[in-house]
């Protein structure tokens, strides 16, 4: 401040005491002379700091965490390459997101520990979006739609939910097959000390044809691609465990990688191309616009 400007403020108590008003608001923003420079301490935005996506480029890749046996949205052929819908879909969507995608399979039980570990990127394998996964993971957009349905041999006397009280049921760990089955209260009650858990679904449904279980509560697309490779092993019933949709799994800080994810998949949608991938592993389009 000049020594004019002074003389005149000498002059105007009123002026003076505004002034320094003025100046106490400043210090008491963070602010120095003028208030016109922010403090270099502040707070830097959320979105600044996720590099998601940017590291992936970076690396030039993502990890696929996968159940492989969890046909056919993934799993082994009789090469042990890993196949299946999510597997295309994932390759696709790399291509377009400029990266390549690598194939990680998990245990389905320990998908959480195993993406915030960084061991994969992505949980992409008929991963149902349910209100307590949210609270764990981001999820793309919805892309296909399914039920928990229940299958049984076909000559079994199961013919609904009611009829499964007291029987033993098969079910993989971790899945949301569980939650699903959980959410059903009254029949739930009534399987709750029968259920068995099976490390993937393929198990379950042979021990039931084997005799082992009476029913086994699964995704539909898994368990109607499976028993259409072995007719008249199973029957499956009108009720089901309610409707559900698939999402890609990400972890909470990496909205900048999901953002750009969603949009190779929108692009897909839109473009016909996850249409075409659904037809060639389902005979139908199946996807969720």
């Amino acid at each position: 401040m000049d020594v004019e400007t002074l003389t005149i403020l000498k002059g105007d108590e009123t002026l003076r005491r505004r002034l320094a008003l003025i100046m106490v608001l400043c210090l008491a923003m963070g602010l120095f002379v003028g208030c016109g420079q922010a403090d270099n301490g502040a707070t830097p935005d959320p979105a600044d700091t996720d590099t998601s996506w940017q590291e992936i480029q970076d690396k030039g890749y993502f990890v696929m965490g996968l159940d492989d046996a969890f046909p056919p949205m993934g799993f082994r052929d009789e090469n042990n390459e890993i196949v299946g819908f999510d597997i295309d879909m994932a390759k696709e969507a790399a291509s377009r997101l400029g990266v390549e995608v690598k194939f990680q399979p998990i245990s389905w039980d320990a998908k959480g520990e195993e993406l915030n570990s960084g061991n994969i990127d992505v949980i992409w394998n008929g991963f149902t979006i349910t209100e307590e996964r949210q609270q764990e993971f981001l999820f793309t957009k919805p892309y296909i739609e399914d039920h928990q349905i229940i299958v049984v041999r076909p000559d079994s006397t199961i013919n609904t939910k009611a009829d499964l009280a007291g029987k033993e049921v098969g079910i993989q760990a971790g899945s949301s097959a569980i939650e699903a089955v959980m959410a059903d209260a009254a029949t739930y009650e009534t399987i709750k000390d029968d259920l068995r858990e099976f490390d993937t679904n393929d198990m379950a449904l042979r021990d039931l044809a084997g005799g082992g279980l009476e029913a086994v509560v699964v995704d539909e697309v898994v368990g109607r691609y499976y028993i259409s490779k072995h007719p008249g092993e199973y029957r499956v019933l009108e009720e089901n465990f309610g409707l559900e949709a698939f999402g890609v799994g990400l972890r909470l800080t990496d909205k900048a990688f999901l953002a750009e994810l969603d949009k190779a998949l929108d692009e897909m949608k839109a473009d016909g191309t996850a249409a075409e991938i659904s037809k060639k592993w389902f005979g139908e389009d199946i996807t969720k616009k």
